[in-house]
C-alpha cells in the first residue's frame, strides 16, 4: 500500500499495532459490559413495545397479560444466564455455542449453531441501527425522511469505530451505555416514588387514546397463540447473551471468572430494566398499535398517517420526567445512541466467530487474520456489508426486521445447552471425586433445564413468527450452512491433493528432465536477458520460441538471430489465424504428451513500467499466456523483468515506503521487539 493511501487509513482507524501488543487490547469488566452486553441492555428500549404491539391486536384489555409475559421473560433470562455461566467456565477459548455443539453433538450441529449465530449477528446490527434511527427520527425530521440512508451511514461509522480496535471502541461505547442504564434506573425509581409514595397520577402521551382491536373477544387457542406470540416478541430482550461466551478471550485474566461475572451483572440489569418499563407502561396507560394510523383512536377518530408513534420507553419517560424536561432529553439521547451502539455486540461476536470458523476451514482463511489494529477487520467489514444490504432491502423498518429476529439465537441456545448436558455426562463417567461430581450434577441440571426451556421457546418462536418473516432467517441459516459446507469440502479436497506421501512413490523418485523455452518476439535487451537467465538454469533442453504472425517480422527475427550468432536454437510456430497464445499452448502440450516425465519451463520477458496506463500498452500477451499455462500440469512459468526508464519513479516510491516503514505489515504471529524499542522502554 502506498503512503498516499495509507495516510487516510491511519486517520480513520489509527496507527497499526504490533502483534505483541495484543494483551493490551484485553478488556476489564467495566469495559466488557458495554462492549458485549449493550445488545441485551438496549433491547429494553423496544422489547416492551413489541409485547404491547402484539397484545394490542386483541385490544387494550389484553394489556393486563403483559406482567405475566414479563415474568416468563425474566425466568427465561435467568435460565439462559445461569446456563451460559457453565459454558464460559467449560469452554473459555471463545468458540461459545459453536464449540460446545461441535465438540459434543458433532460437526453438523456445530455448523447449524454457527449458521444461526451468523444470521442473528447480522440481524442484531440491522434491528439495532434501524430502531435507533427511528428513535432519533422522532426528534429530527431529516432522519425520518432519509431513514435508510441514515441507517447505512450509521453502519459505516460504527464499522470504522470497530476497525480501530475493540478496547478503543469499548471506551467510546461505555459512556452512553452507562448513561442509558443509569437513566432507566432513575426513571424506574422516580416513577415508583411518584406513584407509590407521592400518589401522583402519571399519564403517557397516548393515555387518552383507545385502540381499535382487530380481533375482539379472543379466547381459547386464539388467545393462547396471541400470548405466545407476544412472549416470543418479548424474548428479543435475550439477544446478545451468547456474545459473552463467544468473547471470553477478549476478557482480562481470569477470563472465565470475569466473563461469568459480566453475564450475571448483565442479566440482573436487563431483567430489572425490562420489568420496570413494563410496569411503568401499565401505570402510565401507554397505548401501542401495529398500525397506529388506523388502529389508534383519539376521541373515536383514527390519528391518521401524520401521527408518529413513539416507543414505549419515550412515552414512559415523558410521563415520569415530563416531556421536554432535562432528564427526558438525556434519556432520549442516550436511548437513541445506545441502540446504535447495541450493534457493537455483533461487531465483536461475528468477527471472532468468523475467525474460529475460518480456522476450522468453514469460511475463507482471510477471516482468521487480524488487521492493523489487532481486530478481525475482514469479519467486521463482511458483517457491515451484510447488515447494510438487509437494512436497504427492508427500508430500515425495525418492525419488519424484528420479525426475522431471535430465531437464530434460540437455535444456538437450545443446541448449546443440549451439548453441555452431553459434556457433563462425558465428564461424569470419568470423574471420581465426590465434590466434583456434585458440582457436575448441579451444572448438568441447570443446562438440562435451560435446554428444555429454550427448546420450547424455539418451537413457540417458529410457530408464531414463521409467516411473519422468520422464514427469511431460516433461509439465511440454510444458505450459510450450505456455503460453509461447500467451503470446507473445497479446503479438504485441496489438502488431500497436496498432502505429501509418507513413503516415496513413483511421482517422487522417478527421474525427469527440464525442457526450457524462452518466448521471443524480437531480439532486444529483454529477450537477451531472458536467454542468459535461462542458460544459468542449466536445463536439459533450451530453445527459443516465436510465433509467425507477420512473415516480414519473422524473417527479420531469423536474420538478426543468425547475424548475432545466438547459440540457442530458434523455433518458429506457424499461426495462419495470427494468434499468439494458442500455438504456444498447443506446442507446450505436445511436449508434455511426448515426454510426460519432462517438466516444461517457460521464460517470458516482461516490461516493468512506472505508470498505471503503461500497463495497458505492455505485457498483455504475457498475461494471457500465463493465465492459460497455469492450468497446464507440469509447466512452470518464469517472468524475466526488464525495467523501463519510467519504472524509476516507481523505484523511488518503493524506496520511500521502505524508509518510511509503513505500519501494519505484520498480521499474525509473535513479533520480537526491536533493540531500539527495548532501549527506549528501559529509558
Amino acid at each position: 500500500m502506498s503512503k498516499l493511501t495509507d495516510v487516510p487509513k491511519r486517520i480513520l482507524i489509527g496507527r497499526a499495532l504490533r502483534s505483541d501488543k495484543l494483551g493490551e487490547t484485553l478488556l476489564p469488566k467495566r469495559i466488557a459490559l458495554p462492549v458485549f452486553a449493550s445488545d441485551p441492555l438496549s433491547s429494553v428500549a423496544y422489547a416492551p413495545g413489541e409485547v404491547l404491539l402484539v397484545l394490542s391486536v386483541a385490544g387494550v384489555s389484553a394489556y393486563h397479560f403483559s406482567p405475566w409475559i414479563a415474568v416468563a421473560v425474566v425466568v427465561l433470562m435467568f435460565t439462559v444466564v445461569a446456563s451460559y455461566r457453565q459454558n464460559v467456565h467449560a469452554y473459555p477459548s471463545g468458540g461459545g455455542d459453536y464449540e460446545v455443539a461441535n465438540t459434543n453433538l458433532g460437526p453438523k450441529a456445530g455448523l447449524t449453531v454457527a449458521s444461526a449465530l451468523l444470521v442473528d449477528y447480522v440481524l442484531t446490527v440491522a434491528v439495532s441501527i434501524s430502531s435507533g434511527v427511528e428513535n432519533l427520527g422522532s426528534a429530527i425530521p431529516f432522519v425520518v425522511e432519509h431513514k435508510t440512508l441514515c441507517a447505512i451511514a450509521t453502519i459505516v461509522l460504527l464499522t470504522l469505530m470497530n476497525l480501530r480496535g475493540v478496547k478503543e471502541s469499548g471506551k467510546l461505547f461505555a459512556i452512553p451505555t452507562y448513561v442509558f442504564v443509569a437513566g432507566v434506573f432513575i426513571m424506574i425509581l422516580w416513577g415508583a416514588f411518584r406513584g407509590l409514595i407521592m400518589g401522583d397520577s402519571m399519564k403517557a402521551p397516548t393515555a387518552d387514546f383507545t385502540v381499535h382491536a382487530e380481533h375482539q373477544g379472543l379466547a381459547g387457542f386464539a388467545l393462547v397463540f396471541l400470548l405466545l406470540r407476544a412472549f416470543s416478541s418479548g424474548c428479543a430482550a435475550l439477544t446478545g447473551v451468547e456474545a459473552i461466551s463467544n468473547g471470553v478471550p477478549a476478557f482480562r485474566k481470569p477470563k472465565s471468572k470475569n466473563a461469568a461475572s459480566t453475564l450475571a451483572l448483565m442479566g440482573g440489569l436487563a431483567v430489572t430494566m425490562f420489568c420496570g418499563i413494563i410496569a411503568l407502561a401499565m401505570a402510565t396507560d401507554v397505548k401501542m398499535a401495529e398500525s397506529p394510523a388506523k388502529d389508534l383512536l383519539h376521541h373515536g377518530v383514527p390519528v391518521g398517517s401524520g401521527f408518529t408513534q413513539d416507543p414505549v420507553i419515550s412515552q414512559v419517560a415523558a410521563a415520569v420526567f415530563g416531556s421536554g424536561s432535562f432528564l427526558f432529553v438525556v434519556l432520549a439521547a442516550a436511548t437513541a445512541l445506545v441502540l446504535f451502539l447495541a450493534a457493537n455486540t455483533a461487531y465483536n461476536g461475528f468477527p471472532l466467530l468468523g475467525s474460529i470458523l475460518a480456522q476450522d476451514r468453514y469460511l475463507p482463511r482471510q477471516l482468521h487474520t487480524r488487521g492493523d489494529r489487532l481486530a478481525f477487520s475482514n469479519g467486521i467489514v463482511l458483517l457491515a456489508g451484510a447488515a447494510a444490504v438487509l437494512v436497504y432491502i427492508y427500508g430500515a423498518d425495525s418492525t419488519r426486521l424484528i420479525q426475522l429476529y431471535i430465531v437464530g439465537v434460540f437455535v444456538s441456545f437450545t443446541l448449546s445447552q443440549i451439548g453441555m448436558v452431553r459434556h457433563w455426562n462425558r465428564h461424569l463417567r470419568a470423574e471420581k471425586s465426590v465434590a466434583a461430581r456434585r458440582r457436575m450434577h448441579r451444572s448438568r441440571a441447570i443446562n438440562a433445564f435451560g435446554a428444555t426451556f429454550t427448546g420450547l421457546v424455539l418451537i413457540v418462536v417458529l410457530l408464531t413468527k414463521f409467516t411473519h418473516g422468520a422464514w427469511v432467517a431460516l433461509l439465511g441459516m440454510v444458505i450459510f450452512f450450505v456455503t460453509m459446507s461447500a467451503i470446507r469440502r473445497h479446503y479438504d479436497r485441496v489438502a488431500d491433493e497436496i498432502a505429501a506421501e509418507e513413503t516415496p512413490d513413483d511421482e517422487v523418485v522417478r527421474p525427469s528432465r527440464v525442457h526450457a523455452i524462452v518466448l521471443v518476439s524480437k531480439v532486444h535487451k529483454p529477450t537477451l536477458r531472458a536467454l542468459n537467465y535461462a542458460k544459468l538454469m542449466r536445463s536439459d533442453t533450451l530453445e527459443a520460441l516465436s510465433v509467425d504472425v507477420d512473415p516480414a517480422d519473422t524473417k527479420a527475427l531469423r536474420a538478426e538471430w543468425e547475424r548475432r550468432g545466438i547459440e540457442v536454437p530458434l523455433k518458429v510456430l506457424a499461426s495462419p489465424y495470427r494468434e499468439i497464445t494458442r500455438p504456444i499452448i498447443d506446442y507446450v502440450k505436445s511436449l508434455r504428451r511426448e515426454s510426460p516425465r519432462d517438466a516444461v519451463s517457460v521464460y517470458i520477458p516482461e516490461y516493468v513500467v512506472g505508470h498505471w496506463y503503461e500497463h495497458l500498452l505492455h505485457n498483455q500477451s504475457a498475461l494471457r499466456l500465463k493465465g492459460r499455462l497455469l492450468f497446464t500440469p507440469g509447466v512452470m512459468v518464469t517472468s524475466v523483468p526488464w525495467q523501463l526508464d519510467s519504472s524509476e519513479a516507481a523505484k523511488r516510491r518503493a524506496r520511500k515506503r521502505a524508509e518510511w516503514n509503513a505500519p501494519g505489515a505484520v498480521r499474525r504471529g509473535p513479533v520480537t521487539q526491536p533493540k531500539k524499542d527495548k532501549a527506549a522502554t528501559k529509558k
